[in-house]
Order: structure tokens, then sequence, then C-alpha cells
């Protein structure tokens, strides 16, 4: 299968790197190092799929193009445009068309993720009671010295994405609607803190992300009935672990399972392998992942406007005040 990529910045020099030899040409409206400056300079005979790894407000219009020329497409998460209503005439255009129309979140790929899953789905930890995810990398100044990056959603947006595909590639249906509990600028013009939360859901899931914690970490921990399973870091910074804690009763120290890896950043060929699998295998365009996503960010970034603080001790007095 023949690629093109548009967008050669961070992801787009990765997405090159592992297509190899099947990338035919990049382009960039802005970077030099790339073949073109614009998608309609070249041929749509020339390829068979287009990698769009450009910021979110542009990827709609590309996708159309993508759709018109019957060329399949995987896009950088998180999906979006300006409506859910956009979304949907997106994905009945891509059935019309028979082309897919691929969201990539690589980090389901990552080895501990995988191994969560089949975890998870093997009920071996019974009631799943808690789930709680820390996600923080430095990139604020990155962010905000950046033209484009310091707007919208932030870091929502960029990591809290990953987040909510995570759980959802978990847990399946999620109870409930996304709650935010806080949400800052400590930075940025833009969210560079945020942590949001699923109270009445099963289990109850509470996830943290940031721009500001100087060195890159990733944690997982899920509490059940039977034990315990975590996750501690990512491959792409190295050495990544997944360990499962198994309870013994009445109380003690659990049976441990422990995991390391540490052969490098898989995810982005795993991932470019799995396209390009559902591409020859005819699957149809699906959008009901990408629309929770959307709404359930789309719903919480109305509400950046706020800034939750509480007073006092015991129960406390909770207030939201509207910031300039």
């Amino acid at each position: 299968m023949r690629v093109l990529i548009v967008g050669l910045g961070t992801q787009g020099y990765k997405r090159r790197s592992v297509a190899g030899a099947a990338c035919i040409a990049t382009v960039d409206p802005v970077n030099l190092d790339a073949d073109y400056r614009h998608i309609a300079e070249i041929s749509p005979a020339e390829y068979d799929a287009v990698l769009i790894c450009v910021p979110d407000e542009e990827k709609i219009n590309l996708i159309r193009f993508c759709i018109k020329n019957k060329k399949h497409v995987l896009v950088e998460k998180p999906l979006w445009g300006t409506s859910e209503a956009e979304l949907a005439e997106i994905e009945t255009l891509a059935h019309k068309a028979g082309v897919l129309i691929y969201t990539a979140y690589n980090h389901r790929f990552e080895p501990s993720f995988i191994k969560m899953k089949k975890l998870l789905e093997s009920e071996a930890l019974g009631e799943l009671y808690t789930c709680r995810i820390f996600y923080g990398n430095g990139t604020a100044r990155l962010v905000r010295e950046s033209v484009w990056k310091d707007k919208g959603g932030g870091v929502l947006f960029d990591l809290g994405s990953h987040l909510l595909d995570s759980v959802k590639y978990w847990f399946g249906d999620i109870k409930g609607k996304l709650e935010l509990i806080s949400m800052n600028n400590f930075e940025n013009h833009s969210p560079d803190h945020a942590v949001v939360l699923f109270q009445n859901s099963t289990p109850r899931i509470e996830l943290e992300m940031t721009l500001l914690s100087w060195k890159n970490y990733f944690s997982c921990d899920i509490f059940a009935e039977y034990g315990s399973a975590h996750i501690k870091s990512l491959c792409k910074w190295g050495r990544a672990e997944f360990s499962i804690h198994r309870r013994v009763l009445p109380s003690g120290p659990p049976l441990e399972e422990n995991h390391e890896f540490e052969k490098g950043d898989p995810t982005w060929l795993l991932e470019y392998e799995y396209f390009k699998s559902l591409c020859s295998k005819g699957v149809i365009t699906n959008f009901d992942h990408d629309l929770w996503i959307y709404n359930e960010l789309k719903r919480i970034d109305r509400k950046k406007g706020l800034a939750t603080l509480c007073i006092g001790g015991g129960m406390g007095i909770s207030m939201c005040i509207e910031k300039d």
C-alpha cells in the first residue's frame, strides 16, 4: 500500500520512518524537508492511503479531500470537527466511497496495555473497584512557544484523548459522564494540567494529565476484588513495567507477577500494520468510539472557563468561579 504523509512534524517523521519505502511523498506547507506544500500537487493515482498528522482544525478538510479521491485515511488523534453532525456526515461519506477513516491511538499497542486488556477480559481480578491513571510530560514550554499548539483544549485534547481511548479499550462501555475536577493554565494559554473523573462508572475512573511533569511519567493502578494491576511508564521513554498483585486473604503481602519491556517503542509499527490490515480486509468506517471521545472532551472543554475552589474541612463547601 502506497502512502502519502501530510504534516511533517514530530508525528509525521515517525510515520514516515515506519512506512519506509511505502511512503511515496510528504506534504507540509511550512517544513522545507517535505516534498510538497499542498496535497493537491500530487496525483491521487500515485497513492492508496493518506497519513494525516496535522492540527485538529485542518483534519476535516483533508479527510474530505481523501474521501473524494477514494483514499483510506489514518488520522492522528483525536478526530475533531465543528460538531457531532459534521463527524456523522464524514462517516456517511466514507461509507459511500468505500474507504476507511481510522483514528490513530498508538498507546493501545503498548505491550503493557495489551496485557492489561487480556487480564481484564479474563475477569481474574473479580469486581473492579477503581482505576487511576496519571500521564505527564514536560512539554509546557514547547507548547507555549508553538504557533498552533497553545490553544483549544490543550492537555485535555492531547493527553486526555489518549486516556479516554485507553479506558474505553480496557473497560468497554463506560456509564456516566466525565466530570471536571480541576483544570489549570499554570504556564500556557490553553490548559496544561487537568483532572477528570467518571464517578459513577464501574470501576470508578480518575484521570490526571499534565504538561508540567519535568520527568516524563505514566502510571495506571487498577484495584479490584482479587488483586490489583499496575502499569509504570511507556516504551517510548525506555523501560516499561506491568505487574499483577494477587490478593492474599484475609491480609498479607500479595503474590506478585512482574513484566518488563525494554526493546524500544513498538507501537508505531504495530499500529501501522494494523491499519494496513484493516484496509486490506475492507473494514468500514465506524465513528462510534470517536464520537464518544469527541462528546466527552467537548463537554469538558466548555467548562474550561470554570475553576473549582473547595473551602473548609470535613464535607467542605464547593464553589465554581468563572475566570476572566
